[in-house]
C-alpha cells in the first residue's frame, strides 16, 4: 500500500536497538497499512521514520542479507519473502543476523 493511504489496520513492528535512533527511541512502532504484504509495511515504516528503510532494504527494494524479518514468529525468507501477508494487528519483528565464532 502506498505511503499515506488511509487504512484502519496496523502492524506492530519491533526493531533492534540500533534502529531506535530513527523512531525516537521506541523499539516497537505501530505501522498503519495492514492487511498488506510485509514489503508494504516496511515501506510505510521507512516513510514514517527516515533512515530505517535504507538499513532494511537494498536500493532495489530487496531485504538486505543481514536482516531477518519475522511475521507472527515465522521467518519471511521461508514464506513469501516481502510478499508475505501481514494481517491487522500482526507482530512483525526485525532482527539483524548474528554471526561469529
Amino acid at each position: 500500500m502506498p505511503a499515506g493511504t488511509p487504512t484502519d489496520g496496523f502492524a506492530r513492528v519491533t526493531l533492534p536497538a540500533a534502529l531506535t535512533e530513527f523512531t525516537g527511541g521506541r523499539s516497537a512502532v505501530d505501522v498503519p497499512g495492514a492487511p498488506a504484504p510485509v514489503g508494504d509495511i516496511l515501506a510505510e515504516l521507512g516513510a514514517a521514520h527516515p533512515g530505517v528503510r535504507d538499513r532494511l532494504l537494498t536500493e532495489r527494494g530487496d531485504l538486505r542479507p543481514h536482516v531477518n524479518v519475522f511475521v507472527e514468529g515465522e521467518n519471511i525468507r521461508f514464506l513469501r519473502d516481502l510478499d508475505t501477508p501481514v494481517t491487522d494487528g500482526a507482530e512483525v519483528v526485525v532482527l539483524p543476523a548474528v554471526s561469529g565464532g
